[in-house]
């Protein structure tokens, strides 16, 4: 396909199905190109040379429908547009395949940065590396605060037993991963399951939350949550603890998997743990439990990616390392869960 045409985006059904959607929205040719940086979910910028829009679509030849819902994307977006959190403006949705050979949406294309490492942080400087990642904590309180029956997202999850099956699930992940033997990983997953915390009452929960999946303004602002493909009414300490555990330093310079810990003036775990309960109101004293579960999860992931590595199923570079990174996710679980 022509570099007009990006794989996966029909620039000419696209623009047809706007003009008979949207009439008056496209006022000149389109083009598109795909951002890169996305680990699942394809996402295109598109512009008619005046505005800017984003597509969202499932990677091609996608067969596991449930992970690469659009139609959920969509709804969560358009569900707390009209609130305080900011996510960028949905335009339309679009379930028919012929358009662009899967379900798909658009929605505004928003000024900003995602951070992914203490490197590109850094040049902000220490005052605005903080005030960014406290933003970071500020979003989420307001997120959280949604009551998911006023947007008309209180059917978006099934909250009783939350956590159970979400240890479970990441339980049956690895076990569909296992090719070598893993120290501490079963002992970390028992221990977990042991000390299963009883949930506060249910929130929408991104599922993913992290500076990168964030749009930073220049005022150090956040403009936009992105990437809403794990989102869904739960545990609302999951995506705290997740935060803590991206916030915690890997001691690992030449990691292929980064934080953004490392950046001067990047606040504590500790001080996003007391922003976040002062402003939410919520008890965090298992907080704990839930950074060990942030540890085991993407120990999970990291090790599934290590083995499509040894089976010759990934492509680019640093996947021969992931592999060796997987040990330390689990230790750091086991402290965690230990210390807490």
């Amino acid at each position: 396909m022509s570099a007009d045409h990006p794989p996966g985006l029909d620039l000419d059904r696209l623009r047809a199905l706007l003009d008979r959607e949207r009439p008056g929205l496209v006022n000149g040719p389109l083009d598109g190109r795909l951002i890169e940086g996305g680990r699942s979910n394809l996402t295109y910028a598109l512009s008619d040379g005046a505005s800017r829009w984003v597509v969202r679509r499932p990677p091609l030849g996608h067969v596991l429908a449930t992970a690469h819902d659009m139609k959920r994307e969509h709804r969560v977006i358009s569900a707390l547009h009209p609130t305080d959190v900011p996510v960028p403006r949905p335009v339309l949705l679009c379930e028919d395949e012929e358009v662009l050979g899967a379900p798909f949406y658009v929605m505004e294309f928003v000024e900003g940065t995602p951070y992914r490492t203490a490197r590109q942080l850094a040049p902000l400087g220490e005052t605005r590396t903080r005030d960014a990642v406290l933003s970071l904590v500020d979003t989420l309180v307001g997120l959280h605060g949604v009551d998911p029956a006023a947007v008309g997202l209180e059917d978006f999850g099934r909250p009783e037993g939350f956590l159970d099956r979400q240890l479970r699930r990441w339980g049956k992940q690895l076990d569909a991963s296992r090719n070598r033997e893993l120290a501490g990983v079963d002992e970390l997953h028992a221990a977990l399951g042991r000390a299963l915390p009883a949930s506060p009452a249910p929130a929408v929960v991104h599922g993913d939350y992290r500076l990168d999946n964030v749009l930073i303004g220049p005022d150090d602002s956040i403009r936009a949550i992105l990437d809403w493909e794990m989102s869904t009414l739960g545990d609302p300490l999951t995506d705290l603890g997740l935060l803590v555990m991206y916030s915690t330093p890997l001691g690992l310079p030449e990691s292929p998997v980064s934080t953004t810990a490392e950046a001067p003036g990047h606040p504590s775990p500790a001080e996003l743990i007391e922003r976040y309960a002062e402003r939410s109101g919520r008890d965090v004293s298992a907080v704990s439990w839930y950074t060990a579960f942030a540890w085991f999860k993407l120990a999970v992931i990291l090790e599934g990616i290590h083995y499509r590595y040894t089976l010759g199923q990934t492509v680019g570079r640093g996947f021969d390392r992931i592999g060796e990174l997987v040990p330390v996710f689990i230790d750091h679980g086991l402290t965690t869960l230990q210390e807490g």
